[in-house]
């Protein structure tokens, strides 16, 4: 399968299940996105931000740190120097096992300040959002019940919006950074739609996928299993006992936006297939 087809394969993949009206993204961007954001990553070196990290409640859901995990560990082995961008709880609980950037920025002005200091010393390769809440219109964050939740929020758009490196953003709702390249498409949606855009959108169901997309074609390049190494529930565990809830059911479970861990393996597993890793 050459770069175009496996691209177009793991875009279909990535929404077949379409819990969140993400087709309806996928149709209002051009094609081709997961090959031309990889490609953003490909060879990569130097410093990668990766910005995650949901708040509900008064903790952090499991989609996005996952895949953010996923994503550190793959861009390390391929050489990169991965950091990880998240607020507390999250921030705390993690920096003992993975670099950390620690977000403490609750408006909008100490927020443009903490970026524009953070992004000129770590002067990184790309920026990457994972699953990071996006403004809305109003300048306020909300959550897929349109709960406003900028209270709980640290900032992470102006990472994104005053980096000078490639930019990426994965989501899978509406309400998330990056959501701004498609706001018109989405209008139609029943969430507080983020304004906030970025280089390339990434879209799938749940967001942790969007990770496994991208480190599928980085695999096919660089001819390493890549996604073999990912354990969707080594990872959801390891969460779980510092505090992660699921998004959807609030609940302290291994599980994302409601599904069962085993519905992520099976993604990878579809990937690896797609990349003709598996059988190997």
């Amino acid at each position: 399968m050459n770069d175009l087809s496996l691209s177009q394969a793991i875009e279909e993949l990535m929404v077949a299940r379409n819990m969140r009206n993400m087709q309806v993204a996928r149709a209002a961007l051009p094609p081709d996105y997961y090959l031309r954001a990889a490609r953003l990553l490909r060879d990569i070196r130097g410093t990668v931000i990766i910005g995650t990290g949901f708040p509900v409640t008064d903790t952090f859901e499991t989609d996005g740190p996952v895949g953010a995990i996923a994503l550190y560990d793959c861009l390390q082995a391929l050489g990169a120097e991965p950091v990880i961008a998240c607020g507390p709880p999250l921030s705390d609980v993690i920096a003992a096992d993975y670099r950390v950037l620690a977000l403490s920025a609750r408006d909008p002005e100490s927020a443009q300040k903490e970026a524009a200091a953070q992004l000129q010393r770590l002067q990184p390769a790309a920026v990457i959002s994972i699953e990071r809440p996006g403004l809305a219109e109003d300048g306020r964050y909300y959550n897929m019940r349109g709960e406003d939740i900028t209270e709980r929020c640290s900032f992470f758009d102006p990472f994104v919006t005053l980096a000078s490196c490639p930019t990426i953003a994965i989501g899978d709702g509406g309400n998330e950074i990056g959501m701004g390249n498609i706001s018109a498409a989405i209008a139609t949606l029943d969430i507080r739609a983020a304004v906030t855009g970025c280089d390339e959108l990434l879209v799938a169901d749940v967001s942790n996928w969007g990770a496994y997309g991208l480190i599928a074609l980085l695999a096919k390049w660089s001819g390493r299993d890549l996604l073999a190494d990912i354990s969707p529930l080594d990872i959801l565990d390891y969460l779980s006992a510092r505090g992660s809830v699921d998004g959807v059911t609030r609940a302290n479970t291994l599980t994302e936006d409601g599904l069962d861990a085993t519905e992520g393996i099976g993604v990878i597993q579809e990937l690896r297939i797609l990349t003709g890793f598996a059988g190997r």
